[in-house]
């Protein structure tokens, strides 16, 4: 699971695909809540504010 920036979206998920072998699925963090879990502040990758979670 990667929590990204808009710049990092393409690198979140080359990285997804490398590793499982098969397409994330993509969500905005504005768009979506879970109950149980918090989008962290900052992208997985630098730390600027996320905006899509890729699964």
């Amino acid at each position: 699971m990667y929590v990204v920036c808009a710049d990092h979206l393409e690198e979140a998920i080359d990285e997804f695909v490398e590793i499982y072998e098969m397409p994330p699925d993509l969500y905005e963090l504005e768009r979506v809540s879970f109950t149980d879990w918090s989008a962290p502040s900052s992208c997985t990758f630098c730390s600027k504010p996320p905006v899509y979670l890729v699964v």
